[in-house]
């Protein structure tokens, strides 16, 4: 069975992930950088931090994603700066970006801001065509094509934040740049490129007391030829010192995070992913986990 599952990831790699997603995070409130360019610097210090996230580990081949992100901010400009690094590896397939935001931040009335940004991009598409060939046979067209491609690619956002509301709409890959993976002739529907990601990010800051805070958020991801992804959940802070969430992603399953922070300027934090479809069926231990590290340059 996991042999089985295996080679229907990659096979479904091969035909659809064309329109494969950009890397998610449980984090992703945590790292605006990820979703949305105009978040850079939205916080007004700068921050540096790194996540890892495993998925289905049970399974041969199985998802695994790092990435290293960052942001700051340029108080008399108005500007933020920020941007990430990201290796994600699936079976045979292999894609290495780099992103970087810039931010114009437009102060408004009430201590609110609204902030316009844009982002370019540089990925690497690459495939192990030997693991390839085992599942595919050697007479498919992907193979005939170049193992590596590097393209470059754009995106744009914008967010609304005040003391409460962040709520921001943005477009990566706007471009849609062409892979060009196979060789000769092939059906005119399997279109090897970039597609773009949409993304609707929101939460709302709630002080319940002088020592908790509940933090709703809520994430939308939609591109062509895949489901779209919903994610909403409520996080708790205590004191600024320790937080917990539960979030539920549709189709998919459970989150459950926590972490601390150290003096405010040091975040930990862990998740669990908790999987109720497709994979966990038919095999146990196919659930999700992810690590992130965070340092807050707070003065």
């Amino acid at each position: 069975m996991k042999k089985f599952i295996a080679v229907l990831l990659i096979s479904n790699f091969h035909y659809t992930s064309f329109a494969q997603q950009l890397p998610l995070s449980s984090f992703y409130e945590m790292q605006g950088v990820l979703n949305n360019p105009a978040t850079a610097g939205l916080q007004h210090h700068g921050v540096i931090g790194t996540t890892f996230r495993s998925q289905w580990s049970s399974i041969p081949g199985s998802p695994k994603t790092a990435v290293l992100f960052g942001s700051a901010f340029l108080q008399k400009a108005h500007l933020g700066l920020g941007g990430y690094v990201y290796n994600d590896v699936t079976g045979p397939i292999k894609n290495t970006g780099l992103q970087m935001a810039y931010a114009y931040q437009v102060p408004l009335s009430n201590e609110a801001t609204f902030s316009l940004g844009i982002e370019g991009r540089f990925q690497q598409f690459s495939m192990d065509k030997q693991k390839l060939q085992e599942s595919l046979g050697a007479n498919d067209p992907v193979l005939s094509g170049d193992a590596k491609k590097i393209k470059g690619d754009a995106g744009f956002g914008m967010v609304y934040t005040d003391k409460k509301l962040l709520i921001g709409l943005s477009v990566s890959q706007l471009v849609q740049s062409r892979l060009n993976l196979y060789s000769g002739s092939t059906p005119g529907n399997e279109k090897a490129k970039f597609y773009r990601h949409y993304y609707l990010q929101a939460q709302f800051n709630w002080q319940v007391d002088d020592a908790v805070k509940i933090i709703p958020n809520l994430l939308a991801v939609y591109l062509p030829n895949a489901p779209t992804e919903l994610q909403g959940g409520i996080r708790v802070e205590h004191q600024q010192l320790f937080w917990y969430g539960l979030s539920l992603r549709k189709d998919q399953g459970w989150l459950f995070s926590a972490g601390i922070n150290v003096k405010q300027m040091f975040r930990i934090g862990y998740s669990f992913d908790l999987y109720n479809t497709p994979s966990s069926i038919y095999d146990k231990g196919s659930n999700g986990q992810e690590i992130m590290l965070a340092y807050h340059f707070i003065h």
